[in-house]
């Protein structure tokens, strides 16, 4: 027997799991209903390499928390992105995972970071597409994430997108200051900027579940010497604003290289979602074979990019590695990902949502 889903899950991700899936893919809206009474954070894993996903799953299934798996448009998109990764293989290859490693606990597949970087329509039209291809592919909730426009322009752009988002129900996050790479400077979201940009939206019926912002994190990895810089009393402050709008809670950017002792505070002032991406793809690279990181590093010194734009170009390679790497990888990811559900207040929310819907979330 196939799983008894007690939340709305839309008929798309049913017929994609099927009636004999024991995978508990669930509805973002329901999943974020759950953070409106719990001080917790829902980590939110961007899988840029494949095998660091079982490790995950199972320190979620031993500490029986609540986790997401997302990816950005620049990670994957319509054309795979930087990773090599389309929105369907992103999908089938999470629900995969889960299937054989007989994992049980509720979690949500999120399209991170759907940017529009412009007014022009064929900017705003190439972010339906991907949306609608998130939707077929059986993605649960999505970030529209317009904050490189002014805040009017911002409004106008959620407002477009979320009628595609909104017919089901799924989960919503919006984002309002744009989080700058580690070396560049902030531009921090203030209370004002906010009130206006949730008072905005509000007059237009949509209504976000979470909200983004720019407190001071930066994006990558810390360079040596840079300082984890976060306003906290901003955070809670938007946080309070927020809440007023109907807002479940903030988003938190650049957890990589945070402390702990940090990252377990963030809980206090509204942070409801963590996103961790380049944690993972380090915990990967830590364990891919030696040989083929040198031609990765080879190929991002020749093109004087990134190393991270290096997982598409050597997708096949990575994907193929040996069984011992994967299984390095896969313990390292396990045990990271045990630190921070426990900093995350998460141990539990399996059990939590499980009571929040009436029963078990999912059920065999």
């Amino acid at each position: 027997m196939g799983n008894i889903f007690t939340g709305r899950v839309p008929e798309k991700v049913r017929k994609i799991l099927g009636s004999k899936s024991t995978v508990c893919l669930l509805n973002g809206k329901d999943v974020f209903s759950l953070l409106r009474q719990e001080e917790m954070i829902i980590m939110a894993c961007n899988a840029r390499i494949k095998h660091i996903i079982p490790g995950i799953m199972k320190a979620a299934e031993e500490l029986d928390a609540v986790v997401a798996f997302e990816l950005t448009r620049t990670e994957g998109g319509l054309d795979g992105g930087y990773t090599g990764q389309t929105p369907e293989i992103y999908v089938r290859t999470i629900i995969d995972y889960a299937e054989r490693c007989g994992y049980s606990k509720p979690f949500i597949i999120h399209g991170d970071h759907i940017t529009v970087r412009d007014t022009s329509d064929e900017e705003i039209a190439a972010g339906e597409r991907l949306i609608e291809a998130e939707i077929e592919a059986g993605f649960t909730s999505f970030s529209i994430d317009a904050s490189f426009n002014p805040v009017s322009d911002n409004i106008r752009i959620v407002h477009r997108l979320s009628r595609l988002i909104s017919a089901d129900s799924y989960g919503l996050e919006v984002e309002l200051g744009e989080v700058k790479p580690v070396g560049k400077e902030s531009n921090l979201t203030t209370v004002a900027e906010s009130e206006a940009f949730l008072s905005g939206l509000a007059e237009l019926g949509v209504h976000p579940d979470l909200l983004a912002i720019d407190n001071g994190s930066k994006s990558g990895n810390y360079l040596e010497g840079e300082m984890v810089r976060i306003d906290l009393e901003r955070t809670r402050d938007i946080y309070q604003t927020g809440r007023e709008f109907g807002v479940t809670g903030l988003v938190q950017h650049g957890i990589t290289g945070t402390p702990l002792r940090i990252v377990g505070k963030l809980v206090e002032y509204g942070i409801r979602k963590g996103n961790i991406g380049t944690l993972w793809q380090n915990v990967a690279h830590a364990g891919l074979p030696l040989d083929l990181m040198d031609a990765m590093r080879q190929w991002a010194r020749e093109q004087k990019k990134d190393i991270k734009y290096a997982s598409g170009v050597f997708k096949d390679e990575i994907d193929a590695i040996p069984e011992e790497n994967a299984r390095q990888i896969v313990d390292m990811a396990y045990r990271e990902a045990k630190e921070f559900l426990t900093a995350f207040n998460s141990k539990g929310s399996a059990g939590k949502l499980a009571n929040l819907l009436g029963g078990a979330a999912c059920a065999s």
